[in-house]
């Protein structure tokens, strides 16, 4: 099974090299990237199911063995990953070719979009398999590349300037990332992340620290903490909702599954669990916050994402199998959900011409089923029962709870709030956008709308568009998956409980990479 391992890399560069080749050829480049999805899927699959039932699987590339070589190790928390991201990409490629087909290529022109799309795959998807910090890093340039181009597709002014306010922060954080590579390398002999695990204690504490905070940096920036994440509002509602979606889902995950990985295995002490549980709260906080003071819809999604971030990273500072547990969890809802609000997000602006609340009115009479679309994913991310967001939010509060601290039961406090306040953004879209009909806004209205402000250099309303069915379908196909993260809460509990667990003890890891003790001492 371990010659599967590449194959979740290896099919989407395929599919990218097919689709360049296909350029003049639209209709066979969509066939391609599809069934290259799919493929991907049912390698994602196969790769969890032998994973849960047999160990995790690791695969050295041309042989040669860690540290010296190139090490892909999938285990249980990388196969989710690449199961729930195959998902996630897969719906919004549907979605993206029910809006080429309706409206031509003028927002993502095929001969580019295609292939970009299948190495932003490999990119995301080759961070998750890496077993040594330079590859992982090559993941992030991969993204780096195919994300610039996505998020500045058509050309217009408002996207080249997002697009480089997005690639000047994410030159930074690479810079930053490939100096940590750097000396981390100097000062341990090697960038295979169970080898470093092994050697971290062979080091000065002061110099541990300052390798660690350095990686934290560079991850926080990909995964959109604060106070790093001022770049992220500004940036994702720019680009094609398509685009917009999949960077929302999948993007900023990256970035805090290699938090994971830095605080689990290469500095498992708690030297900075304080200090990310001060960062948690203050990104929840600060997140949500600026969510209540959007009128435009893609604008306030971006807000929760950073705030939600703050949700997984809770998780990950208390550095119990417990946290970790419930931070998969979330993570894997957060992922499914925030998607499909961006995805909704797309259909409104096209049946309202606009993704304004304050120009936005009767879409519940205009279309019902857009109305549901946005109602069941905006309910499940606010935390109300029985959504898988409510039982992730529950799952983190007693996580910290079980480690009683003023700093812990402020956080859950402040989670709480932070859940109701999201609820309330959202629901004023629901009232405002749908509830309300069309016309001047008076009464209670007025209060909603109150102190909140439009994005910058916001566009005017557009002519309203039909909603195709495929992207009508695609993402009421992710309104589904969310709705079974809760009906299946139980088994995909029972695989985060297995990424806890697994996770909690360094030398687990290490053994699968280096059995028996091998490897280069």
């Amino acid at each position: 099974m371990n010659s599967l391992v590449p194959l979740v890399v290896i099919i989407p560069l395929l599919g990218a090299a097919s689709a360049l080749i296909l350029s003049k050829r639209p209709s066979a480049q969509r066939l391609v990237t599809v069934i290259a999805l799919t493929a991907v899927l049912i390698v994602g699959g196969i790769l969890l199911y032998v994973v849960n039932t047999s160990g995790a699987l690791v695969m050295e590339v041309g042989g040669w063995p860690a540290p010296f070589g190139i090490v892909l190790v999938v285990d249980q928390l990388s196969a989710l990953m690449v199961v729930v991201s195959a998902i996630v990409l897969l719906a919004v490629l549907l979605f993206s070719v029910g809006q080429g087909l309706a409206d031509g290529d003028d927002e993502t022109p095929v001969s580019i979009y295609y292939p970009t799309y299948l190495i932003l795959t490999a990119g995301v998807l080759n961070a998750f398999i890496a077993g040594d910090l330079f590859n992982l890093y090559v993941g992030f340039e991969i993204l780096l590349v195919s994300s610039y181009v996505l998020i500045t597709l058509g050309g217009t002014e408002q996207r080249i300037r997002a697009g480089t306010t997005y690639i000047v922060v994410s030159l930074v954080s690479s810079m930053i990332f490939l100096v940590s590579i750097a000396l981390i390398y100097g000062a341990l002999g090697t960038v295979n992340i169970a080898d470093i695990s092994r050697k971290m204690g062979e080091i000065p504490v002061d110099v541990q620290i300052l390798l660690h905070v350095m990686l934290l940096i560079a991850f926080g920036i990909k995964a959109a903490v604060f106070p790093l994440s001022f770049w992220l509002p500004d940036s994702y509602p720019t680009a094609p909702a398509p685009v917009t979606a999949v960077f929302a889902g999948l993007l900023t995950k990256v970035g805090v599954y290699s938090i994971i990985r830095a605080e689990t295995i290469m500095f498992p002490g708690p030297e900075l669990n304080i200090a990310l549980m001060i960062v948690a709260l203050l990104t929840m906080v600060v997140g949500v916050l600026g969510a209540v003071a959007q009128a435009d819809i893609k604008r306030m999604l971006s807000f929760t994402l950073v705030s939600h971030i703050g949700y997984m990273i809770l998780g990950v500072s208390l550095g119990t199998a417990a946290g970790t547990a419930a931070a998969t969890y979330y993570i894997v809802h957060h992922i499914i959900v925030q998607t499909t609000l961006f995805l909704a997000a797309g259909l409104i602006e096209r049946v309202g011409g606009t993704t304004s609340i304050n120009k936005l009115g009767g879409l519940l009479a205009a279309s019902p089923v857009l109305a549901a679309l946005f109602l069941i994913p905006a309910l499940n991310l606010g935390g109300i029962p029985p959504f898988s967001g409510f039982l992730g939010k529950l799952a983190l509060f007693q996580a910290t709870a079980a480690q009683p601290s003023p700093l812990g039961y402020t956080l859950i406090a402040a989670g709480a709030i932070v859940s109701l306040l999201t609820l309330y953004a959202l629901i004023r879209v629901w009232s405002l956008a749908f509830w309300r009909s069309g016309g001047e806004v008076d009464g209670y209205e007025s209060e909603l709308l109150r102190n909140v402000s439009e994005a910058p250099n916001a566009t005017a309303v557009q002519s309203t568009r039909r909603m195709p069915r495929l992207m009508v379908a695609a993402t009421a196909g992710m309104v589904v998956v969310g709705i079974a993260l809760t009906v299946f809460a139980g088994p995909l509990f029972a695989v985060s409980d297995g990424v806890g667990d697994a996770l909690e003890t360094p030398a687990t890891y290490v053994e699968l990479v280096f059995p028996r003790g091998g490897g280069n001492d």
